[in-house]
């Protein structure tokens, strides 16, 4: 939800291809987007699952 509302935040600015950017990676990294979970292999989901999702700037812990 962070990067949506980064999104609505940067639209119209330089700063929105990133924040769309994280919408995408964290997409991918819940299985929304991208090859469906059940036709990865097991170490494709593992990948999936391990890979770090970009947070945009100030957002995080």
């Amino acid at each position: 939800m962070a990067c949506r509302r980064e999104v609505r935040r940067t639209r119209g600015t330089p700063e929105e291809r990133s924040a769309r950017d994280g919408v995408q990676a964290a997409k991918v990294a819940l299985g929304e987007r991208g090859t469906p979970w059940w036709d990865q292999t097991d170490a494709e989901r593992r990948e999936r699952w391990s890979a770090a999702v970009p947070l945009p700037d100030g957002v995080g812990p």
